[in-house]
């Protein structure tokens, strides 16, 4: 995926960003909390595990 486009899905829809990256896991749960309760620590959440290279089937 481009890093432009994810990147932008980062900032705007945290959780859809995350379960891109990583699927249904504890991050995906951990950042739709984070959503919750603050948007913006959603969004660094999101932009850190974007920005990481671990990937699920690499």
């Amino acid at each position: 995926m481009n890093k432009l486009l994810l990147i932008l899905l980062c900032i705007f829809l945290p959780p859809v960003a995350v379960f891109i990256m990583r699927g249904i896991s504890g991050a995906f749960i951990l950042n739709i909390i984070l959503v919750l309760l603050f948007f913006v620590p959603a969004i660094i959440h999101a932009l850190w595990i974007a920005m990481s290279d671990k990937k699920i089937g690499k």
